[in-house]
């Protein structure tokens, strides 16, 4: 059912983030504590992607079907032991060849590890994060009776970008649908609300966690799966299971967050997509 987090804070590097904690994103893909019916190694693919801090408008991506921990990008930071190393050594303190994602640092950063569902894709343009300008996605979960109980919300996809569709699974319909609706002019938290609300209709006993974010704001909803945030005064994580020991707070189950670095909303879903 996968992992995701979203972090937004002080620059650091994309590894550091993948793999920082005792539970780590990159230990949760082989050690998962709040999976909930649906598998534990999530070793079906890696990504990430990040937001250059002042740069120009777009995303930079890196995705593999290799398994986090075996993924070169990520070099001595996987080897550290899930410890985050970010000093410009390697994780005995000696020189190291460093890892791609271990030499870009940002302000803004999403990651997933994937298990895939069985019968779908496994391939680099199945595993998240999707991107598409500014806007990032994430799924957790999976869609009920996929394609067919949710094929006629197909029709809000116009028909170029379904025939460029990434993969043929659930999250990257889901993606095509999210992004549909903010380039329709909703907003962001009222497209993932209305599709949390949408989807549950036709596919119902869905788990619908859906994390998106444009560098500087991040909406998730914790829809039958974890979801957890650390709101501190200069930094924000959003994630499946909390990465460290302390600082955390679960969200409810039901709920949508939406959250800035200093200003975190958390609501029920029905509310969020009925009052807006």
């Amino acid at each position: 059912m996968c992992r995701h987090l979203a972090f937004l804070g002080p620059a650091r590097t994309v590894a550091w983030v993948a793999t920082h904690g005792r539970h780590s994103l990159a230990r949760q893909a082989w050690a998962p504590q709040q999976m909930r019916g649906g598998g534990t190694i999530n070793a079906d693919g890696f990504g990430a992607c990040w937001w250059a801090s002042g740069g120009p408008q777009g995303v930079g991506q890196h995705r593999t079907t290799l398994p986090v921990w075996s993924d070169p990008a990520l070099g001595r930071t996987v080897a550290a032991g899930g410890e985050g190393v970010d000093d410009g050594q390697g994780a005995d303190g000696g020189p190291a060849v460093r890892g791609a994602l271990e030499q870009i640092r940002t302000t803004a950063i999403l990651a997933a590890v994937r298990s895939a569902t069985p019968g779908m894709a496994v391939s680099a343009q199945a595993c998240a994060p999707f991107t598409d300008g500014r806007w990032a996605f994430s799924h957790n979960g999976v869609v009920r009776g996929w394609p067919g109980s949710v094929a006629g919300l197909a029709d809000e996809i116009p028909a170029a970008e379904a025939m460029r569709s990434e993969a043929a699974t659930d999250s990257v319909f889901l993606w095509q649908l999210f992004r549909a609706r903010i380039t329709a002019g909703m907003d962001a938290a009222d497209a993932v609300a209305s599709l949390i609300q949408d989807v549950e209709e036709r596919a119902p006993g869905s788990r619908l966690n859906l994390l998106a974010t444009d560098g500087e704001r991040v909406v998730a909803t914790a829809w039958r799966h974890s979801l957890w945030v650390l709101d501190a005064p200069d930094e924000l994580w959003i994630a499946s299971e909390p990465t460290t020991d302390v600082g955390w707070s679960e969200v409810d189950d039901g709920a949508l967050v939406d959250a800035r670095i200093g200003r975190l909303r958390s609501e029920p879903i029905s509310m969020a997509a009925n009052s807006r």
